[in-house]
């Protein structure tokens, strides 16, 4: 059997944290069996499904690197398909038309609530050996309503939840066709997945109350059953269903909030699945190792902690030349340029290790390229007379030295212990007169990467003239 998943979101929001994951695992789970992902958009919510959806569910995928082999696939695209099936079903008598109104079904349920019964539909219209139906009602538009089995179980050995087991007698006719002729949901997923040859359905559990009904309609079909693997919900930091307040915004918000795609990644895989004890890993890595076995049924729960602690482990990996884009692109968004500043690459070489993520890094590369304006609080604290008189001393000495860390760093040295000062009586007015804040990497390194003519003309500018 050659494994085919797929990732089927609707585009009436975000790809958030939730989908993410469940389009991590189904992608990782082809790959490791050397098979197919199929990204499908089941569109066939017109109110509600917007293009802007649409194309953030394609930017969160591709900044996540999650790249299908087919589609995308769009269900508005399939309506020919789903009308001919309809047809077919009800030549077949697997399905049939229902003129029930809204007025009688709400009456019925009414009822249905009095008697303290589970609502559902009776099955008025529904065709029956030795049964007279009514003539249809003149102007009526039908549904199409699934011919539902009402004997026996629907039985599944969900991959992850195990034996699951519902009775037919829960599940009602439902509808497969509105009276417009659109179809339903379940029905569209059912012959999506059976024309794309899905052999393993990865998805949330909030589809499992699904699932009967799917297989049912599959099997009314005569068309292949595939696997199912119910993904269990992801809980706040607090316990609580995730919401916006705890992470369950678009994927590309985390782009926005300054983590790397391999560090969301790394940490959704730990979301509900587990190898060992193993907390980093590349995705090669997790591709090798990822089975359905290993995810556990309870709820995952979100720690921001932890993801904020591998996006830091993540930054101190990353190349060089890409934290320096990163850093450029986010300076860019603040109108600041980079052209004559620094070398890029350098300044961030400096704060890999310092910052928590893209965003911090590139507030604390700006002071390299836009001169600091110091807080009066700084100056006051920090320019004193004899740090003046020392940093006067140390602009001489800089005109004219090597610029390399080791003699800028011993020029330093030289220019405190001349001016009867401490390394950090001069080194901490210096940082505030370059950078204006009062720390920052080995103060060498600094000197180096910011070059010469900035370093004089920075303390130039806090000098008395």
């Amino acid at each position: 059997m050659t494994v085919r998943t797929r990732f089927a979101p609707s585009p009436t929001g975000f790809l958030h944290i939730g989908g993410a994951r469940t389009a991590l695992f189904a992608w990782a789970y082809a790959r490791r069996h050397g098979g197919t992902f199929i990204l499908r958009i089941e569109d066939t919510d017109v109110a509600r499904s917007t293009p802007e959806a649409v194309q953030a569910i394609l930017d969160g995928m591709k900044w996540l690197g999650l790249a299908h082999d087919e589609g995308p696939f769009y269900q508005m695209q399939r309506m020919e398909r789903y009308k001919q099936v309809i047809a077919e079903m009800l030549a077949a008598g697997t399905a049939y038309h229902c003129y029930t109104s809204k007025e009688e079904l709400d009456a019925l349920r009414a009822e249905q609530e009095v008697r303290k019964e589970k609502p559902r539909y009776d099955g008025r219209w529904r065709p029956e050996p030795g049964k007279t139906l009514s003539l249809p009602p003149a102007g009526v538009p039908p549904v199409v309503r699934f011919r539902n089995p009402h004997d026996g179980v629907v039985v599944w050995q969900d991959q992850i939840k195990g034996r699951i087991e519902i009775a037919n007698s829960e599940l009602d006719d439902f509808i497969i066709a509105r009276a417009d002729g659109t179809p339903t949901y379940n029905f569209c997923v059912v012959v999506d997945d059976h024309d794309m040859a899905i052999t393993h359905v990865i998805r949330g559990d909030d589809h499992v109350n699904n699932t009967p009904r799917q297989i049912n309609l599959l099997q009314a079909l005569k068309a292949p059953v595939p696997l199912y693997a119910h993904l269990s919900m992801i809980l706040g930091d607090d316990g609580q269903k995730l919401s916006k307040r705890h992470g369950a915004v678009s994927v590309m918000q985390y782009d926005e909030d300054g983590y790397l795609p391999e560090a969301v990644l790394n940490y959704l895989a730990r979301l509900g699945w587990s190898h060992g004890d193993e907390e980093v890993f590349s995705m090669e890595q997790f591709v090798q190792w990822f089975d359905l076995d290993h995810i556990t049924a309870s709820a995952a729960q979100f720690n921001t902690e932890k993801l904020n602690w591998l996006n830091a482990h993540y930054l101190k990996l990353a190349d060089p030349q890409r934290l320096a884009a990163e850093a450029t692109r986010r300076l860019a968004r603040q109108g600041v340029a980079i052209a004559g500043g620094p070398d890029v690459a350098s300044v961030t070489a400096l704060y890999r290790d310092r910052a928590g993520n893209l965003n911090e890094l590139a507030d604390a590369v700006h002071p390299f390229f836009v001169a600091p304006k110091p807080a009066a609080e700084l100056r006051a604290q920090h320019f004193t007379e004899a740090a003046l008189r020392g940093l006067n001393a140390l602009r001489e000495r800089l005109s004219a030295c090597a610029w390399q860390a080791v003699e800028l760093g011993q020029a330093v040295k030289q220019t405190a212990a001349e001016s009867g000062l401490k390394m950090p009586q001069l080194a901490i007015p210096l940082r505030v007169a370059l950078l204006g804040l009062p720390q920052s990497p080995s103060i060498d390194a600094v000197l180096q990467v910011m070059g010469r003519e900035r370093v004089l003309a920075r303390l130039a500018a806090v000098l008395p003239a």
